[in-house]
């Protein structure tokens, strides 16, 4: 096939999309900022076109530029590596015959030789609208790391899969910056990777040469669904849009001597341990009538992580409408009503190390201050705590839409 050939069987393609990311935007025109100059590649498994073609191979086959070398966040460019704090090593693509740096392991900023020749750093990554996700502070890094050696950085964005529920949680506070948060934003902020580095640029690292490539045709308010892009695991425990919608508070169970569903094909949808009564947990869950959603009791037996080959008992919660789901709001719930309906003094919060912190409870850096863990442990009011929640997130909203690249 001839190359115009090829570029008309795209469009085509393209034309049947309602949403065009920023690498498909690429695909169809590389930027002039990037035409003859040595790129390096910020990407993992999810960093495809709308026809499935991995980033490398758009780039590899561009003859507009060149690719010199790769660089991989938390669970590798293939998301091989499966939990938390599996670090990977860096090696040399055995195809492109470029360096492949691990930039979650030895290093997580890259190094003044990783960079060295490199003309720009694309990143292209898949985020899923939790403020702990750390693919973005793996950016944020590149870009400190870039400003000091004066390489600019291009961001192409991708829709943010939870965008149309609403901002939730603490916002983070800066005594609490870790690898699992960096900037003051809530614990579900609705903001795209691209957006996210805008901010972080503003806030924090203003000399930073930043292009942010943006989505065609989204909108925030949009399901992922709606857009007709393929959804590929961004991490290995990130299987549906049904699990990014729940994940920016199940995941605070990380933190807890709960199962947060690892081991199971729907992590983050269960909560659960050996030493629930599921019965009394879904009856209690139910009785607050919290919006947005459903609960089912669930037994399971995870397969690995914890209570690996224990019986546990919990619940799956379903989204049933995500324009009123507050998926912090519901976790804090969760773990208030599985306080106060097991025996006493089951729930626990994980001492450190977590994340490569090693002083701060795990907890604490992953809602964004002590006050969540204060509120569940002093039995204190959920409602003053999430209207504390939602003070700070208005504050939060009328900044960031000063920054935002897309419209509701």
């Amino acid at each position: 096939m001839t190359r115009d050939l090829a570029a008309a069987a795209l469009l085509t393609i393209f034309a049947g999309m309602k949403v065009l990311t920023g690498l498909d935007s690429v695909t169809r025109r590389l930027p002039d900022g990037l035409r003859g100059k040595r790129i390096g590649l910020l990407c993992h498994s999810s960093s495809i076109t709308s026809d499935f073609r991995h980033i490398t191979e758009v780039f590899g086959k561009n003859d507009g530029c060149i690719l010199a070398a790769l660089f991989g966040p938390q669970h590798g460019l293939s998301g091989q590596t499966q939990d938390n704090m599996i670090e990977w090593e860096g090696t040399t693509d055995p195809e492109l015959g470029i360096p492949v740096y691990s930039l979650y392991g030895l290093h997580r900023k890259p190094t003044r030789a990783m960079l060295e020749g490199l003309d720009a750093l694309v990143a292209d990554l898949q985020d899923v609208g939790a403020r702990l996700y750390t693919y973005i502070w793996t950016v944020k890094l590149c870009m400190e790391a870039c400003a000091e050696a004066g390489i600019p950085v291009w961001i192409l964005d991708r829709p943010n899969p939870i965008g149309r529920i609403q901002a939730d949680g603490p916002v983070l506070q800066e005594e609490y910056y870790t690898f699992v948060g960096g900037a003051s934003i809530p614990l579900c902020h609705r903001m795209t990777i691209g957006e996210m580095a805008v901010w972080i640029r503003e806030k924090h690292i203003p000399h930073c040469e930043l292009h942010v490539v943006r989505s065609e045709g989204w909108r925030r308010n949009s399901l992922y669904s709606e857009t007709g892009l393929p959804w590929v695991l961004p991490s290995p425990n990130m299987p549906s849009q049904q699990t990014a919608a729940v994940y920016p508070g199940t995941v605070l169970a990380e933190a807890l001597n709960l199962s947060e569903g690892r081991g199971t094909v729907i992590p983050f949808e269960l909560t659960g341990a050996p030493w629930i009564d599921g019965r009394r947990l879904l009856a209690e869950m139910r009785s607050r009538n919290l919006p947005g959603c459903s609960y089912r009791m669930h037994d399971y037996i995870p397969t690995f992580h914890k209570y690996a080959g224990e019986y546990c008992r919990g619940i799956q919660i379903h989204v049933t409408d995500a324009a009123l789901f507050r998926p912090v709001t519901t976790a804090l719930h969760l773990f208030d009503a599985i306080i106060r309906t097991s025996p006493e003094n089951a729930l626990k919060f994980n001492p450190p190390p977590y994340e490569y912190e090693y002083r701060l409870i795990p907890f604490d850096i992953l809602s964004g201050d002590s006050r969540m863990r204060e509120v569940l442990t002093r039995g204190l009011s959920l409602t003053e705590e999430t209207e504390r929640w939602k003070a700070s997130t208005e504050i939060f909203g009328k900044e960031f839409s000063q920054m935002a690249l897309y419209e509701d």
